[in-house]
């Protein structure tokens, strides 16, 4: 009897250092999987207020395009009715011109870049009232004597003095939409990048949960690590990822 009590003594004595031992193992493996629970559930969290973020981005990208597309085509139409200005009343100066130099009313100038307007003629009346921004550009052709110079440009529109400030503006605000457009593609783009990472981190917090359900500390450890892996290499990919705050 007394040769059995010692060895049954001492068997439960060897018994509770590995018993305490797998008590330790399995407080390490809950506490990691508890960690990597809530890394994966903030980081969820994050992704998906990101991808909202930037979904708000590309909404008011997409709007500012609209409004300066908008503002490209009033400057535009803007443009079109000035040219149209310019056009009718160069033509209005020329034939007036060639009018009254047959009628003898003004002296045919030798050359064009010898032409001053003549007061109180409808030709001089025509020639002082070209707009601003065409004036410039019918002197310097005249100065180059289109009539007699067949490398002259052959009409004033085509000088590099005529430029109409509403046309510039219509192309600054075209290129300005289309930026906008492309930013909000890029916002768009983001956005997803975000629900994708929104995705594998729910992943990753699925696999930890699951792991702590399971019985043998090898199926727990290999989910545990696939659930890990998986939250790493995310968290790798999404600090790559542009912010908006």
């Amino acid at each position: 009897m007394t040769d059995d009590s010692t060895l049954e003594s001492e068997s439960t004595e060897e018994a509770q250092p590995e018993k305490a031992q797998g008590k330790h193992a399995r407080d390490v493996f809950e506490l990691l999987a508890t960690i990597l629970l809530a890394l994966a559930a903030v980081s969820t969290a994050w992704a998906g207020f990101e991808s909202a973020k930037w979904g708000g981005v590309q909404a008011t990208n997409f709007s500012q395009a609209g409004a300066a597309r908008t503002e490209s085509v009033r400057a535009s139409t803007l443009a079109g009715q000035q040219a149209t200005i310019d056009v009718t009343t160069f033509f209005a100066w020329l034939g007036a011109v060639v009018d009254e130099a047959d009628r003898g009313v003004i002296e045919s100038p030798s050359s064009a870049a010898e032409y001053e307007p003549t007061p109180e003629t409808l030709s001089g009346f025509t020639f002082t009232r070209f707009r601003g921004e065409f004036g410039p550009a019918v002197e310097a052709w005249l100065a180059l004597n289109p009539f007699g110079d067949d490398s002259a440009p052959p009409t004033p529109f085509a000088m590099e003095e005529y430029e109409l400030e509403a046309q510039v503006e219509s192309d600054r605000l075209q290129s300005a939409a289309d930026q906008k457009a492309s930013d909000a593609g890029d916002a768009n783009q983001t956005s997803d990048n975000y629900v994708l990472t929104a995705v594998l981190f729910a992943t990753a917090l699925f696999f930890a949960a699951i792991s702590t359900q399971l019985v043998r500390p090898l199926y727990r450890t290999a989910t545990l690590a696939v659930g890990a892996l998986m939250f790493l290499g995310t968290t790798s990919y999404i600090l790559s990822l542009p912010i908006e705050i």
